[in-house]
């Protein structure tokens, strides 16, 4: 959802099983995601550094300052000032403020109350104007009634949440306005898959990268500190880059432009290295393998 948002195969402390069939997952077992969700809210509230994003009207969060140079060339004037943006799988809405301070005029979907909550106070410690609407993405359009926007955006760690990707993509081409650009920053698939029990200096598979259905996970801890959880179950879905990539076409939403980076906002491998150029935590390979695998992706489309 966004900010560090770590995809849950990626989590410290996890055990990842199939399941027999999407049909195993039903709604009470998908309100597992939203239980862990409403539960570490108030944790991410502090991992997340919010105070510093509050006391500083110049600071844009984690992910906002870098995102935004990679949209700002498909923006009228190069800018958000103005515009209407909404941002899917918002969690507790500090990207979305981000934005806001940029001049966006913004809205924030989320399934979890707890992080709207959290999204809503933030909003009121900063002065910024900005709406949470609490849905999941497939009960979304309904929620919208058919509202519109210049700018669509999710951050990093969402689509392994996701079930149906299809349907994610159709509400986006649905919401945007003709013209309107959509944004997002993921992990890489490939990043995805790999094994994080590998040794020290080992690039192996061992995740899915192809949509295998629901998989179980099971942590112990929240993935943005050591602090234990309880409700640590949650479903999860591997989407290939085929598959992202397709289901917005399908929808009929151009790629304007894709890029492959090098560094993630969490530490997926225990022996990534920190950068040391940035006030915000990003990580990398360790050289020599800082050029075998992509860590994240970025792709801009628009809404003919």
């Amino acid at each position: 959802m966004s900010s560090v948002v770590c995809p849950a195969l990626e989590m410290a402390g996890k055990a990842c099983s199939q399941a027999d069939g999407v049909s195993a997952v039903d709604e009470k077992n998908l309100a597992l995601n939203r239980a862990y969700w409403d539960e570490v809210a108030e944790l991410h509230r502090e991992s997340y550094d919010t105070a510093a994003f509050v006391a500083d009207p110049e600071c844009l969060g984690k992910q906002v300052a870098d995102d935004f140079e990679l949209l700002k060339p498909w923006l009228p004037g190069g800018s958000v000032a103005g515009l209407g943006l909404m941002h899917l799988q918002c969690h507790i809405g500090d990207d979305t403020l981000g934005w806001a301070k940029l001049g966006a005029r913004v809205t924030g979907l989320d399934m979890s109350p707890e992080s709207l909550r959290i999204a809503r106070e933030l909003a009121a410690e900063t002065g910024l104007a900005a709406e949470f609407i609490q849905s999941s993405i497939a009960e979304a359009a309904g929620a919208l009634a058919g509202r519109s926007f210049d700018v669509v955006y999710t951050s990093v760690g969402v689509l392994n949440w996701l079930d149906d990707l299809n349907v994610w993509a159709k509400l986006i081409a649905q919401i945007l306005k003709p013209g309107g650009v959509f944004f997002i920053r993921e992990g890489h698939p490939m990043a995805m898959s790999l094994d994080q029990d590998a040794p020290v200096g080992e690039l192996r598979l061992g995740w899915p990268y192809f949509n295998v259905g629901p998989l179980l996970d099971e942590s112990e801890t929240d993935y943005s500190s050591p602090t234990p959880v309880t409700n640590g179950k949650t479903w999860a879905w591997a989407h290939s880059l085929g598959e992202i990539i397709g289901s917005l076409l399908k929808a009929g939403l151009p790629i304007l432009d894709y890029q492959e980076h090098k560094t993630l906002p969490w530490k997926m491998l225990p022996w990534m290295e920190q950068e040391d150029d940035d006030r915000w935590a990003r990580y990398v390979l360790p050289e020599p393998l800082r050029n075998l695998c992509p860590l994240e992706f970025s792709l801009v489309a628009r809404k003919p």
